[in-house]
């Protein structure tokens, strides 16, 4: 009742990247990761996933984050896409903007960019939509 709060972060962990692991490229995944080390690549969840992410105090991504779940605590340079909800720890530094659906921001997190929010439905599609759509009416107007 009073004072108990779902742990949201205790959620079922099937992938761990330890601390002193890099990976360069794009990760994909599904269910729950764990991010102790650093990613250099866009992490997403598979399409029409409810995947969690949780990036520790040791963990950095340099790249897009497309999750529809997600607690940081971590380093970012890129920006960020939340679907369902994004929580922010005390040590968590974002270099980007952050597309939330349900934001949790605690004192200490760091967002050096925009907070953008948007319906559930309308994020993650819409944001990779624009940016092909842009970039075909650039090169139609280098043409002609």
């Amino acid at each position: 009742m009073f004072g108990k709060k779902k742990k949201f972060n205790s959620a079922r962990i099937d992938t761990l990247i330890g601390q002193g692991t890099v990976i360069n490229g794009d990760l994909v995944f599904s269910g729950g990761l764990h991010v102790d080390g650093k990613i250099i690549g866009n992490v997403m969840a598979e399409e029409g996933s409810k995947a969690m992410l949780i990036l520790s105090e040791f963990g950095h991504i340099e790249g897009d984050v497309k999750v529809p779940n997600m607690v940081l605590n971590g380093e970012i340079i890129g920006d960020v896409f939340g679907s369902i909800r994004v929580e922010l720890a005390p040590k968590s530094r974002i270099n980007g903007s952050v597309y939330y659906n349900l934001i949790e921001m605690a004192i200490g997190a760091e967002v050096n960019g925009g907070l953008i929010h948007e319906s559930s439905e309308a994020l993650a599609p819409k944001r990779l939509e624009d940016k092909s759509v842009k970039a075909e009416k650039e090169s139609e107007m280098v043409t002609e």
